[in-house]
Parts: C-alpha cells; structure tokens; sequence
C-alpha cells in the first residue's frame, strides 16, 4: 500500500510528537509544524493527502487559515483537531472546510481510526491493485501511467478524473459526478472546468488522436469509449 503523506499542524509540541509517533506506527508518513507559516508552501509542493489541523493556532485560527486555503481552490481534506467542542463550534468547522472534526481531548487510535476513514473516502486510489481499461494501465502506488506503449505523466487531479472513468467504466458521468469526486464539490469550480481538464487529458493519453478512449455525449457528459 502506498503511505499516505499527512501535514500535522499543533502548536503545543508534546500533542504534536504524540501524533506523529502514532500515525507514523500506522504506516502513514507526517510533517509537523507548530504554527501555519509553512504549510501553504507545503500543500503547493509535495503531495499531500491530508491535513490535521488544530484551531488555537499562534497568529490564525486553524478553521480560518483552511476556509480561506478552500478560497484559493485547495480541496485537501482536513480533520479539525480542537478543544473547541460545542455543537456551534462543530458546526463552524464543517462550514471552514472539514472533512471530520475530533474534539480535544482524544485517543490516539481514534485519530487513526478516524485518520483512515477519511482518506479511505477521500482517496480512493490507495490501493494495491492497479487501474486498467483497454492498454492503460495506472498503478496507484508510483502513479505511473502507461498507454499501450506510452509512458504518460499526469498531474494529481489527471490522474485521479481517469481513475475515476474507469472505475465507472461503462456509464455516462456528468459533470456534476466529476466535480464532486475529482474536484470535491466546490462551487467555485464550473462545467468549463471539467471540459478543459477532459481535454488535457485526451491529449496525454492519446496524442495521435486515434484511440479515442473518452467520449463526449453532447449534454450529459462523458464515458471510456
């Protein structure tokens, strides 16, 4: 199984090291910080597949800093780690952005636990087995994509829209299907987006323009030829 690579983000030091020491004991790889300063630089960077993050922050509250990473089209999930327990509060955090929130104070293996659900929904692409249609093949652990005798290098989001195409092989998706499982549902996102992106991708995995593995139906969306 691929490792999950997972931004810690707590301002007190001994919940930050107990939280990295126990997903790293799961399997799962973590960059802690104390304070938000280098996490967008981060998220723009390397890969990363989720974000733990606690709203009591030095210089910005947690749930803000992420409401406003959503603003700019960041769709990394997040779960929210807080004291912060009301119902209100709860609720607040769901509005900036959550994908789950735990109320402080926690056990390690229900931050695991919870930790594993979101990126089993989230990430469906972590997975062992690899992803084939026709003379593609995608293996989700290097995210190394071949077509027939070409090697394909696709961005994050390339990859996961045909992985999501083949796994609904057979079935006409709509845009708003794409936008909820590839971009996460965002509003800021448009139909125009997921034309665009249909069409870099076609280029990618058939320059020559002769195996037409996607087709478009006019009004609907689209579907593997």
């Amino acid at each position: 199984m691929p490792k999950a690579q997972i931004v810690i983000v707590e301002d007190e030091e001994d919940i930050l090291e107990l939280l990295e020491y126990n997903l790293q004991k799961e399997g799962y790889e973590t960059i802690g910080f104390l304070n938000t300063k280098s996490v967008s630089q981060v998220l723009e960077e390397e890969e990363i597949d989720l974000l733990l993050m606690d709203r009591n922050l030095p210089g910005v509250e947690g749930s803000e800093f992420v409401a406003e990473l959503r603003r700019k089209g960041v769709q990394t999930p997040v779960i929210y780690l807080s004291a912060k327990n009301k119902e209100s509060d709860i609720e607040e955090g769901f509005d900036r952005g959550a994908d789950d929130y735990i109320t402080k104070p926690f056990s390690p293996k229900e931050v695991a636990l919870r930790v594993k659900a979101v990126l089993k929904r989230t990430k469906p692409s972590f997975s062992s087995e690899n992803i084939s249609y026709r003379d593609i093949l995608m293996n989700p652990q290097s995210r190394q994509v071949t077509a027939g005798d070409l090697s394909v290098e696709l961005t994050k989001l390339e990859f996961d829209l045909l992985a999501t195409l083949i796994k609904n092989q057979n079935v006409v998706l709509d845009r708003d299907f794409l936008l909820e499982h590839v971009w996460g549902g965002d509003d800021i996102y448009q139909d125009k987006t997921v034309n665009v992106a249909i069409n870099r991708l076609k280029e990618k995995i058939d320059p020559k323009k002769d195996k037409d593995y996607i087709k478009t139906v006019r009004g609907v969306g689209y579907t593997l030829c």
